[in-house]
């Protein structure tokens, strides 16, 4: 019989725990330390939670205390918005089919953002389950949603349909924050938003060579809503119904059949995935790399120049979307190409010995010795003297 009291009595330890808590009284060489503590303990919390939202739907708790939904009953409760209300009260009601996701919210080894994604794609191929868990203890929530969409469009049957479904609730919606500023919300089809977002990358790479030339440095975001508002006022500079430039990437028997089957792919890199009938369609009105592949063996090519060639940075937008370092997530865009050995030693350029790597962790390597563990893809970054570092020698690896 569960008692009640027990809660109470945790939430009060807790309360006086918290409250008593000074930063300032704790030494700064445990300072991290102390804080991954407290986000073990938030996942734990915050999966209970998780895992009792469908229970309090069926409590009717809800009604009694006048309001719509078991949602919006959750939103006011926690502090949060309906749309995360909704999505953790999908996740929730999934998780009684999905038993090792279930297991690792009470192991605190998922956030709730990481569970909505995992039970969203789970609930469609339940066989994926075990893959998307693995992904998720590895990669970044944007890499491991990202795994979740391939999943779940891969185990639709009828990617049309989908397609067609996207856009018939295409929207764009504006708001005004807490703060009084304005908020902006778009959600369509994966080739449309490739448009848009190739026109903003345009747009915000001149506004940022103009104030480079300036001497003036904004975050990369701040260049993007500047070139939105260009955009939309005419002040853009960009020509009208340009042509864009997207990386596609779609396996050679789905391209032949028609339609993707099993592991198959068809999506725009760092958008999403596609119908393979559209991304026919897209290439007669796009320039389209189009990178036909089987798995993920994409090029052999060798090149003698220090730098890719332009079937090798084609490869590259496929194979490595992001920076290379694990957990970052800066896409390719943003990215720099990054010999592994030095050019200088090789005088060649082979995909198999190239990285991306984003601004502030090309500067960790160049500036301060820090390199990518051995292998490929994308993996953790290390500093001097680490036993993974490439530059360490055996004898200082630790013992297994």
């Amino acid at each position: 019989m569960f008692d009640i009291s027990q809660i109470s009595r945790r939430e009060e330890d807790l309360a006086q725990f918290c409250s008593a808590l000074d930063p300032a009284s704790i030494p700064l060489s445990v300072v991290a330390q102390v804080y991954e503590s407290f986000a073990r303990m938030e996942r734990l919390v915050t999966g209970a939670k998780l895992r009792l939202a469908a229970r309090v739907e069926a409590s009717n708790h809800w009604r009694t205390t006048g309001h719509r939904t078991a949602a919006d009953w959750l939103a006011r409760t926690a502090g949060s918005t309906a749309a995360a209300a909704h999505s953790e009260l999908a996740a929730s009601t999934r998780l009684e089919r999905l038993p090792a996701t279930d297991d690792a919210l009470r192991q605190g080894g998922l956030s709730v953002a990481q569970a909505a994604a995992v039970t969203d794609a789970a609930a469609a191929d339940p066989g994926a389950e075990a893959r998307l868990l693995a992904a998720a203890e590895r990669s970044s929530l944007r890499a491991l949603r990202d795994e979740c969409a391939r999943t779940k469009a891969a185990a639709d049957p009828d990617a049309d349909a989908r397609y067609a479904r996207i856009r018939r609730e295409r929207l764009v919606r504006t708001y005004t924050d807490a703060e009084g500023a304005w908020n902006l919300h778009a959600r369509g089809p994966a080739d449309a938003g490739a448009q848009v977002t190739a026109a903003l990358q345009a747009a915000a790479d001149a506004l940022f060579r103009q104030a480079y030339t300036e001497g003036r440095q904004e975050p990369h975001g701040a260049y993007q809503f500047d070139a939105l508002v260009g955009l939309c006022s005419g002040r853009g500079g960009g020509r009208q119904g340009h042509k864009y430039r997207a990386v596609l990437r779609v396996d050679v028997e789905a391209l032949i059949r028609g339609a993707t089957d099993n592991d198959e792919r068809c999506e725009i890199t760092g958008v999403g995935p596609i119908p393979v009938r559209v991304a026919r369609d897209l290439l007669g009105d796009a320039v389209i790399d189009l990178v036909i592949t089987r798995g993920q063996d994409v090029t052999t090519v060798v090149h003698l120049g220090r730098g890719p060639s332009a079937a090798q940075r084609v490869a590259l937008m496929w194979t490595q979307p992001t920076c290379s370092r694990e957990g970052c997530e800066q896409l390719w865009t943003h990215t720099e190409v990054d010999h592994r050995l030095p050019w200088s030693e090789t005088h060649h350029t082979v995909l198999g010995e190239l990285d991306r790597l984003c601004r502030h962790d090309h500067r960790l390597k160049t500036n301060h010795g820090w390199a990518l563990v051995a292998g490929g893809g994308t993996r953790p970054m290390v500093p001097p003297g680490h036993p993974d570092h490439p530059g360490s020698m055996p004898t200082e690896r630790a013992p297994p």
